[in-house]
């Protein structure tokens, strides 16, 4: 029978019972379309984090107090607080260290501010001119921190986005008003552009003040959080991490790399770290999706099954007049890859349908890979191959005087 017949003949059988056949494409489709869904999450999730690093700067070395997990230079867990305006100033000015093109020097916490009668708990920044440089800041109204601030320990505020609506009100500027911090008052002199993104890693949620201020009036503090560093180019990113541990370790002294009380991470090692864990969790939801698909293709399975039982006087017929069991398998296995291929055109309609209504609720990247639709395509048809064969082969091997006497 050639092969046009026998895909015919195949769509005839399944449109018998039609309500039955549903079902048994129902749990494909739900599979199917759960996979090109969560896989195009995690896409459009790591394309997401992608842009907001590159946003930052893919040239930028952070310097923070602790072990140091990535470059030339490895160490131990050390303290919090070993970093200091002295270690900033010696980048800045060491001749060993040719490869840093800007250094900002911060340090930031918490703190509780009031506007009026609103009040919020925003990341307060200490910084210095060069930190719009180094962390690609825009200003959208006023201006930022000046050197003039910084050395009279100015008691003035560059707002983000957020935070200002969060304490003046949507479509309010905020420019030359006051703001209470820790109780001390600032004047806002100037707001960021929006970055996008969200939780306490977001600039659009912090306060930027001069660094002295920050240290001496507001916290305190005698130590940085962090240095920002700007390489030369990122090509240079390497060397730069080792001109810079090595300086640090022979001022903190150190001659032992692994014993190192600071660590410098890149925006590569962190893209890395957090594309891992976002592929980590694609691929944890396309394990619970995929539970779907074998659960389909049990259906598929069981449907096969009853078909054969319900058609065996016709196997019988079709075997006495010198069917070939090569054509009776042929006839299941298709009927089999119809369902499954038409639930997984259905599934990657669906899926794409889901996650672009997502990525417009959400204000996400709409993002689907061809592999993805392939590998949907090519699992649905696998599928139907699978758990088609068994109730093939058992049609296949009934002898036509058994099944033609079946009732």
């Amino acid at each position: 029978m050639k092969f046009s017949k026998l895909v015919l003949n195949g769509f005839k059988s399944l449109t018998v019972n039609k309500m039955r056949t549903g079902l048994a494409v129902l749990g494909i489709v739900i599979g199917i379309g759960s996979v090109i869904a969560l896989v195009s999450m995690g896409e459009a999730s790591k394309l997401s984090v992608q842009s907001q690093i590159q946003s930052i700067g893919s040239n930028l070395l952070t310097i923070s107090p602790g072990a140091q997990t990535s470059g030339g230079v490895r160490g131990a867990q050390g303290g919090a607080t070993t970093l200091t305006n002295d270690d900033a100033e010696a980048i800045k000015t060491s001749a060993e260290v040719t490869t840093v093109k800007s250094v900002s020097p911060e340090y930031s916490s918490r703190a509780q501010v009031i506007a009026g009668r609103n009040n919020t708990n925003s990341q307060i920044v200490g910084v210095e001119p060069a930190y719009v440089d180094v962390r690609k800041i825009e200003v959208t109204a006023g201006s930022f921190i000046t050197d003039s601030q910084l050395t009279r320990n100015s008691k003035v505020a560059v707002l983000g986005p957020s935070v200002a609506e969060d304490l003046f009100g949507e479509g309010v500027n905020p420019i030359d008003q006051k703001i209470k911090i820790n109780g001390n008052e600032f004047q806002v002199i100037g707001i960021t552009k929006s970055k996008g993104g969200s939780g306490p890693t977001s600039t659009d949620d912090y306060i930027f003040v001069p660094l002295t201020t920050a240290q001496k009036q507001l916290f305190g503090a005698k130590h940085l959080t962090s240095i920002a560093l700007e390489a030369t180019s990122e090509n240079v990113m390497t060397r730069a991490q080792n001109q810079v541990g090595y300086l640090l370790l022979a001022r903190h002294g150190f001659s032992d790399p692994s014993e190192a009380d600071f660590r410098i991470s890149s925006q590569e090692d962190l893209l890395e770290t957090i594309t891992s864990v976002t592929g980590t969790f694609t691929t944890l939801l396309s394990g619970v999706a995929a539970i779907s698909l074998l659960v389909g293709g049990i259906g598929i399975m069981n449907i096969m099954l009853m078909s054969v039982t319900e058609r065996t006087r016709e196997i019988g017929l079709r075997k006495a007049l010198g069917a070939k069991k090569k054509s009776i398998i042929q006839q299941f296995l298709i009927e089999s890859i119809i369902l499954t291929f038409t639930g997984g055109v259905i599934g990657v309609v669906l899926g794409i349908a889901g996650f672009y209504v997502y990525a417009q609720v959400n204000g996400s990247q709409f993002v689907v890979t061809a592999e993805s639709v392939v590998l949907a395509f090519s699992v649905s048809v696998g599928i139907g191959i699978l758990f088609g064969w068994y109730p093939a082969n058992q049609a296949a091997n009934l002898q036509p005087i058994d099944a033609l006497k079946y009732e």
